[in-house]
């Protein structure tokens, strides 16, 4: 299919720079067999006693760093997002103004003039594709300690872009339920609950399964490929435990409906499905691309936040409802003030048996 029907025009204003407090009270959008406004909080009154939510429990680590180049006595400001581990000692990174840097020079993370306590490393490559390979001195638990202690949020690019990082960032883009380390990036349906919206699920007899995929940085990419039949999809890692799979398969078969909190616990789902409408376990990448004319296997309804034109995920919901409908939900939610990307509002999509 041609990128460029999946895309809509959105104005800045639009893009939601802070999450809604408290979390539950964001405004979430029905789309049915018509559309209707609803809040977050109200997902329990939504959904039948016996449904199943399926949440991923990814928590996202503080992957932005900012540091100095030094090489032969001079430096140079380096700003860089880690993306992708490649060893225990070793992750790909996106950097800012790479240009600047050649392999064997030296950086040194860390806050503060002195860098006291600084997360130090070597860049072992620049790769052709724009990443650069960074070989740190320590690893493992050592290496994540003190990532902990040097990162930041890593922000996706529309929010970084019109304000810096902050301290609110480190609890507010990280679900209430994280628990995995691994992720890049947030699955950010699930910024929405609460523990009040947690205790209201668990009175109405809806059931809580949790799955675990890494988020990784090409949910933000946008298309640059012409036709989707041309574009790689990015491959990330997820595991769906054995109990997970059975338990879900039991709530079908009992004529109950799986409802994906997110389009990554989705995309993993559907990727444990394999050829047959049974789950099973699942562990490791997936790079399933999903778009218009896909026979979901799975997942009967999926909660999901307003997504970037031409992208992936604004794709896969149009599979999930039609791109016809998809776009004029959109249309909607842009005439009605909703906000939109990570830290903005929600919609609730019922599958439609569709062919485009």
């Amino acid at each position: 299919m041609r990128v460029d029907l999946f895309d809509f025009e959105l104005p800045e204003e639009a893009i939601a720079l802070r999450p809604a407090v408290p979390r539950d009270a964001a405004k979430m959008l029905v789309v049915d067999d018509g559309l209707s406004d609803f809040h977050a909080g109200d997902l329990a009154d939504l959904l039948k006693p016996g449904d199943a939510l399926v949440f991923n429990d990814t928590k996202v680590i503080p992957t932005q760093l900012e540091g100095v180049r030094v090489r032969d006595g001079i430096t140079a400001q380096v700003h860089a997002t880690l993306h992708t581990r490649i060893a225990s000692d070793r992750w790909l990174c996106f950097v800012k103004g790479s240009k600047k840097l050649k392999p064997k020079d030296r950086i040194r993370f860390g806050v503060g003039e002195t860098h006291c306590g600084s997360l130090d490393c070597t860049v072992a490559a620049k790769h052709e594709n724009g990443d650069v390979e960074l070989h740190f001195d320590l690893s493992g638990a050592a290496f994540d300690q003190k990532l902990a202690q040097t990162g930041s949020m890593p922000l996706p690019p529309y929010i970084a872009g019109k304000r810096g990082t902050d301290e609110q960032d480190m609890s507010d883009y990280q679900t209430m339920y994280a628990r995995e380390d691994g992720a890049v990036a947030a699955p950010t349906a699930g910024l929405h609950f609460t523990p009040d919206l947690m205790a209201k699920l668990e009175a109405r007899n809806i059931s809580k399964h949790f799955v675990t995929l890494h988020v990784g940085p090409g949910t933000f990419l946008p298309m640059k490929v012409d036709d989707t039949q041309d574009h790689v999809m990015h491959s990330e890692w997820g595991i769906v435990s054995q109990g997970t799979a059975d338990a879900l398969n039991a709530v079908r078969k009992a004529g109950a409906r799986i409802v994906c909190v997110g389009t990554t616990s989705l995309r993993l789902i559907e990727s444990a499905a394999g050829n047959t409408d049974q789950l099973e376990a699942f562990e490791g990448n997936t790079d399933i691309f999903i778009t218009p004319g896909y026979q979901f296997k799975v997942v009967d309804i999926l909660m999901t936040n307003f997504h970037l034109p031409k992208s992936t995920l604004f794709m896969l919901v149009c599979a999930l409802c039609g791109l016809k409908a998809m776009k004029s939900a959109y249309d909607y939610a842009i005439k009605n003030n909703y906000r939109f990307y990570s830290y903005g509002d929600s919609s609730l999509l019922y599958r439609r048996d569709i062919s485009s």
